[in-house]
C-alpha cells in the first residue's frame, strides 16, 4: 500500500515492482494484495502498463483500514480474537477488559495515520 500511495499520481505499479521494493516474494504479495482487493482499497489493471492502484487518495487511506483488511481487528489475547472460541473465564475476567481497553487504543490510534502520512515521514528521512 505505502509503494501505491507513493506511486498515486503515476499510475500503477506491477506486482514485481512493488515486491522488489519492499523486497517481498510475489507469491506473499500476490495474496496481500487479493485481501486488499477484496475488500477494495485496491484495483488491478490488466494489460501492457498495467498493474495495482489505490483506489482512493492516500490521505484517505488509514494504516487501521489496510491492516484490519489484511489481519482483522485487534486482538490483543485469544479471549479477544472473534475467530476463536476464547478463554472459558471471559465473563469473570478483569485482564480481558484491560486487553479490550489497550486493543481499542491501539485500534484508534492506527486510524489516525494514512498512508500520505507515511510519505512525507519517507520524504523527510530522504532529505
Amino acid at each position: 500500500m505505502f509503494e501505491l500511495a507513493k506511486n498515486y499520481e503515476n499510475g500503477p505499479l506491477s506486482i514485481k515492482e512493488i515486491a522488489q521494493r519492499q523486497d517481498v516474494s510475489v507469491s506473499y504479495l500476490e495474496q496481500l494484495l487479493n485481501k486488499l482487493r477484496k475488500s477494495k482499497l485496491i484495483s488491478s489493471q490488466k494489460g501492457p502498463g498495467g498493474g495495482y492502484v489505490i483506489n482512493r487518495k492516500p490521505e484517505e487511506i488509514s494504516v487501521g483500514m489496510i491492516l484490519n483488511s489484511l489481519e482483522g481487528p485487534v486482538a490483543i489475547t485469544q479471549c479477544l480474537d472473534p475467530s476463536t472460541k476464547g478463554c472459558k473465564r471471559v465473563d469473570g475476567c478483569v485482564a480481558r477488559l484491560l486487553w479490550k481497553s489497550l486493543g481499542e487504543k491501539i485500534e484508534n490510534f492506527l486510524e489516525t495515520i494514512n498512508l500520505k502520512d507515511l510519505v512525507q515521514e519517507e520524504t523527510k528521512l530522504m532529505r
